[in-house]
């Protein structure tokens, strides 16, 4: 599909806020409520948006520490961690990556204790490096049009 002005300004109203109005989003981007809807529609049919998501404040959860763990797997353990790691409820974000570690985690945590039993967990699949986040100087930035400028 391809991505006008309009549709990228919908976007990152979308990004913004969710559950905004299709008529809210218009008044934003100087379209009319049903241009909009049209819009939205088929970007979600094309797949460029894929899903809407409820992002939760883990720390009045519960869960006060968050932390980035990287995993580098012990030779035949890779496989076997990559269909482990769906059921740790911690892990929050998990990726595959290149270089001298496989995996990047961001997990979150009650306290130093949970993060000690997670990472005891961790170290039958291979070595880990912990790195607690401290703070977000970037909280979920919305992709802008100029990311098809570079």
């Amino acid at each position: 599909m391809n991505l006008d002005k309009l549709n990228w300004a919908i976007l990152e109203e979308l990004q913004k806020n969710a559950r905004a109005s299709f008529s809210e989003i218009g008044r934003k981007v100087g379209l009319t409520s049903p241009a909009v809807a049209e819009r939205v529609k088929k970007m979600e049919d094309s797949g460029v948006i894929s899903s809407y998501k409820v992002n939760l404040s883990h720390q009045k959860t519960g869960y006060q520490l968050r932390a980035v763990i990287t995993l580098r797997a012990f030779t035949g353990r890779l496989k076997a961690f990559l269909e482990t790691v769906k059921s740790f409820k911690e892990v929050i974000n998990c990726y595959r990556i290149t270089g001298n570690e496989n995996i990047i985690m961001e997990v979150v945590l009650h306290d130093q204790v949970h993060l000690e039993k997670l990472i005891d967990r961790l170290i039958t699949y291979g070595e880990t490096r912990t790195h607690i986040i401290l703070s977000n100087v970037i909280e979920d930035a919305p992709i802008k049009q100029r990311m098809g400028e570079f």
